[in-house]
């Protein structure tokens, strides 16, 4: 089973959609390990956006990400990434698919709900970044029999 990150942002928070974003994982199968609100640090922030520290627009992104605190979520599956990455929509939100999460809620390349790891490299680094040992747990979901069949479990 794969492991990943989801933020929701504060434009999320602000617009009272923490249930709607957090219910299309569950509805899709996928299993909440790790959940918590947080403020994000400097260096937290300097650490996440680090591929970004260089652009014009970063600021911008630092403020933004500060304005309110976030929720973080871990979120375990078969291929957890890819399917997140599919639920969420591309960061361009007014060119993502209806149905999406950002496709239905989201207009803005930086308001865009959701922070969602790009790949397992990235998940893996991110959930540790967010997420320390004792804030994950294991637990046997009982619905699984109903998600996955035996061989992709």
């Amino acid at each position: 089973m794969e492991r990943t990150l989801v933020l929701i942002k504060p434009d999320a928070i602000q617009r009272g959609l923490i249930g709607n974003i957090t219910s299309r994982f569950e509805r899709k199968g996928l299993k909440l390990i790790g959940m918590k609100m947080m403020e994000l640090k400097e260096a937290v922030i300097l650490e996440h956006y680090a591929h970004l520290k260089d652009k014009p627009f970063f600021a911008g992104v630092k403020k933004f990400m500060q304005s309110t605190p976030v929720i973080a979520q871990c979120w375990e599956g078969v291929e957890a990434v890819e399917a997140v990455r599919l639920i969420v929509g591309p960061t361009k939100a007014r060119a993502a698919d209806a149905g999406s999460i950002r496709g239905d809620l989201a207009m803005s390349f930086q308001c865009n709900v959701v922070h969602a790891s790009d790949s397992l490299e990235t998940a893996q680094r991110e959930v540790k970044r967010f997420f320390e040992e004792g804030e994950i747990f294991n637990y046997d979901k009982t619905e699984y029999t109903h998600v996955y069949s035996e061989d992709e479990k």
